[in-house]
């Protein structure tokens, strides 16, 4: 957001300097990114031609001396054609920059004649296109004085950064507003008053969206002469980057930054019948001011006659209808728009103006009528013509929203002690309506701040007012003993996962929250209550219900550019639901091409495979045990979700309820749905499902115990059926024993004709480690049968003779 000094103070009365303005302005919430002081223009002087004698080496110059009121003449060449003895323009002296070529100007030789500086066009110094001749002031400008002042081009301008809740900071009025309540000067009245208008606007309005447009007004005027606007008002919209265009448009251009109402002005010869205010057709196109045509949906709101669609609702108008030098009759349109309709109309096609800028913020509704009644008194003062009385349609007057304010809530959210007094005047001052005594007060909203919904809101609004500097500085209370945990579990769980993963060679990715419809119910996701109400784009419309598509695509865009070999992970939130009890934790992964943990690509020494189920499991289990489970009790399931190769994953449960993760080798189907290929494995570890571990007694770690007898490993194989998974029978093997038994390794499985049909070979290491004494062939022996035995009972294998 632009705006001039001058401007800025025909709404505000104030005495304070730029710097003061400036500093100012970001106390209170509206940061200040960058000021012109138009220094630029300071070394240009204004200087009267004395001479102009054709140069001798060039038909096209002439050597002029030049008057610049600091003594003797100068000599320069100049090739205008305006160039004349008497003539008074801007001259730059040598060493001056001049920002329309770009050039430091140093004293030169022109064709063999010396040249001490250069009369300068309106183009050359940014005032205009310009170019066709050198400026040409009146008889009465004073020579050698300087040219930005006499021209008053020596107005700063200052731009602002505004956050999306400051609509009411889109008009300089509101800045001004925001200003004299912060104490530096007092606000220029803001009444505009009506203009009664001479017969019925012969245009009706008719509103078949109401749903879309809140209300409209309107209003003919006949008999303007339309042409360039005045110097000043060329100047202020030049100075905040807007190029005039004719005093028509540059009117509503100005009202639109002015007061922040956004207007249209329709050429009333070229509109045919009434306007209707509807949903756009399917398929329906209309070629806008800027040149290009665009195609509507019934998702968009647009102005019509009886020749078709004249306008894009809030965005920007047809060019069939717009204005020229040959306008006479205008109609003059002050509407209300849907601020959703709006900003996803504009996102659609791509369309960014200053009305869809202000219009997607929400502009003050009962400015509505003074708008119009205010770019119908610059018409006519600068067009001249007769209006019309206004057509006001659909607009029921505005409600004023009330929040109950109790003062005190200033000093328990911000921890200042601002009396309820000096509360109450700040929100007066901001245009709020306190009403009732002591210490809660029932405040109503101006119409101009649809972004105040609560009282932490007015909070916020006294705060910055009162002034955060106010807030006085403090040390850090000292502690003497040392902190207990400021982390929770779930942030301490997070933290580890996110190590474990990068120790294994994984890169951390962070992906978008939200994801294309058809990828979220790919995933299980695609619920009514997770789609946005206001994407940022069409192809991001719904919350994640898993990492996993934004991994996926993370990993084929890296694919796509030559790092076909990556390992990405992420650990963050998905989302089951529209409540917060249904977001989860969740630590995310996948692998492409060859990268595992070993090393990937080509090698002298031998390639390395493609990635597997197993590198995903191996990735899931190493951030199970960083995130506290207990690895030794987990229970490895064959299957998982239908995104995954039915027969190439896998599901990690503690119990037979709770699902700690899963993971596997994308099914073909899945990948092609994200437009990804490729050898891609994956995992998810819930993080949020593990539970919480026991409290110790203690936190001194125990006693390391070492035994200092031999261990032994003896070897069992098992026939079991086919459908016996192996981690049922390396638990019940160490379930034979826990003292003894230190771990189960399989390290063989075996299928053949001579097992029988259904049925296979399992073998398994026995870690036994004994600890208060040798054991004998005897123990050996019956440790040895409680390991068939239960392996048996739980699995109806049989030891393999």
């Amino acid at each position: 957001m632009k705006f001039t000094l001058s401007w800025l103070k025909d709404h505000l009365d104030t005495d304070a300097s730029l710097d003061e303005i400036v500093e100012k302005l970001t106390m209170i919430g509206l940061e200040v990114e960058s000021v012109d002081d138009k220094a630029a223009l300071k070394p240009f002087v204004i200087a009267r031609v004395l001479t102009a004698e054709k140069h001798p080496d060039a038909d096209k110059l002439r050597v002029l001396t030049v008057d610049t009121g600091s003594g003797a003449p100068v000599q320069v060449v100049c090739g205008a054609p305006n160039a004349r003895a008497g003539l008074i323009g801007a001259f730059a002296a040598p060493g001056t920059y001049v920002p329309g070529i770009d050039v430091t100007l140093s004293v030169g030789k022109i064709r063999g004649v010396e040249s001490h500086g250069m009369m300068c066009s309106e183009r050359e110094l940014q005032l205009s296109d310009e170019h066709t001749g050198i400026i040409d002031l009146p008889e009465g400008a004073p020579v050698g004085t300087s040219f930005a002042a006499w021209a008053k081009l020596d107005d700063p301008v200052i731009e602002i950064n505004l956050t999306p809740n400051r609509p009411d900071a889109t008009s300089i009025h509101g800045i001004a507003r925001d200003l004299a309540a912060s104490g530096l000067g007092t606000l220029k009245n803001d009444a505009v008053a009506a203009i009664p208008g001479e017969g019925d606007c012969p245009v009706k309005v008719r509103i078949e969206a109401p749903e879309m447009c809140p209300g409209f007004a309107l209003r003919r005027v006949s008999g303007v002469k339309n042409g360039p606007s005045p110097k000043w008002m060329q100047q202020r919209l030049i100075a905040i980057g807007l190029r005039p265009i004719n005093a028509l448009v540059d009117i509503t251009n100005y009202v639109t930054f002015d007061r922040g109402r956004p207007l249209h002005v329709f050429d009333a010869k070229k509109v045919a019948g009434d306007l209707v205010v509807r949903r756009a057709r399917e398929g329906e196109t209309v070629l806008a001011l800027d040149g290009r045509e665009y195609t509507l949906t019934p998702e968009m709101c647009a102005i019509a006659d009886d020749n078709g669609v004249e306008s894009i609702a809030g965005l920007m108008g047809g060019e069939h209808s717009g204005c020229d030098e040959d306008t006479t009759d205008v109609l003059i349109e002050s509407a209300l728009w849907d601020p959703i309709v709006t900003a996803r109309t504009g996102r659609s096609l791509s369309i960014v103006t200053d009305a869809r800028y202000r219009f997607e913020r929400g502009v003050d509704p009962e400015f509505m009528v003074p708008g119009l009644e205010l770019a119908t008194k610059l018409v006519t003062e600068l067009c001249g013509g007769t209006p019309s009385k206004a057509e006001v349609v659909g607009y029921a007057g505005h409600t004023p929203k009330v929040v109950s304010f109790p003062f005190a809530e200033v000093k328990r959210l911000t921890g200042i002690d601002v009396p309820a007094e000096e509360s109450r005047a700040i929100l007066a001052r901001l245009g709020f309506t306190p009403q009732g005594e002591g210490e809660t007060a029932e405040v109503a909203v101006p119409s101009w701040r649809p972004d105040i919904d609560g009282k932490a809101d007015l909070v916020e609004e006294v705060m910055r007012i009162h002034g955060v500097d106010n807030i006085a500085p403090q040390p850090l209370a000292s502690h003497d003993a040392v902190n207990s945990r400021i982390l929770t579990t779930l942030q301490i769980r997070t933290r580890a996962a996110r190590r474990a993963l990068a120790v294994r060679g994984m890169m951390e990715a962070v992906t978008w929250s939200f994801i294309p419809a058809k990828h979220a119910e790919l995933f299980g996701g695609g619920q009514a209550a997770l789609k946005l109400a206001n994407p940022i784009a069409a192809d991001m419309s719904d919350m994640r219900p898993s990492l996993l598509p934004g991994l996926v695509a993370a990993a084929q865009r890296n694919a796509d550019r030559g790092f076909a070999d990556v390992a990405l992970f992420e650990v963050s939130g998905t989302y089951e639901g529209d409540g917060a009890e249904n977001q989860r934790r969740v630590a995310g992964g996948v692998r492409r091409g060859t990268a595992k943990l070993d090393g990937q690509g080509r090698h002298w020494a031998g390639n390395a495979g493609p990635v597997g189920v197993f590198d995903a499991k191996a990735d899931a289990i190493a951030a199970l045990e960083a995130a506290g489970a207990p690895v030794d009790k987990l229970q490895v399931e064959a299957g998982g979700p239908a995104w995954y190769h039915p027969g190439r994953s896998g599901t990690i449960r503690l119990g037979p309820k709770v699902v700690l993760a899963n993971f596997g080798e994308f099914h073909p189907k899945t990948l092609e749905a994200l437009d990804a290929a490729g050898p891609l494995c994956g995992f998810e570890v819930f993080i949020d499902a593990i539970p919480e571990a026991k409290a110790k007694p203690t936190r001194t770690k125990p006693r390391l115990d070492l035994s200092p007898f031999q261990a032994v490993k003896r070897d069992f194989a098992f026939v079991v059926g086919e459908d016996v998974e192996a981690s049922t029978l390396m638990r019940a093997a160490s379930a034979a024993d826990r003292k003894l038994i230190t771990g189960v390794r399989v390290f063989d499985v075996f299928e053949g004709a001579a097992l029988g049909e259904g049925r296979k070979s399992v073998a398994i290491e026995v870690a036994i480690q004994p600890l208060e004494r040798t054991l004998t062939d005897e123990d050996f022996e019956a440790l040895a049968a409680k390991i068939v035995d239960n392996v048996t009972k739980q699995t109806g294998g049989v030891l393999r003779t």
